[in-house]
């Protein structure tokens, strides 16, 4: 998969090089804006489990 995109990217070495850093900026805010703010509240991370020992 990566060859591919590898050889799709346009440009020499040095456009390859900043064609793909594009893509992986692209990648990772898509992540963080998109992504992960829409799973986090179907995580179970708050579901604490353990209490403290003098704790009635």
């Amino acid at each position: 998969m990566y060859g591919w995109i590898w050889r799709r990217l346009p440009g020499g070495l040095p456009g390859k090089i900043i064609g793909s850093l594009l893509l992986i900026a692209a990648v990772v805010a898509v992540l963080f804006l998109y992504v992960f703010p829409w799973v986090e509240p179907r995580l179970p991370i708050t579901d604490v489990t353990v209490g403290s020992l003098g704790a009635p």
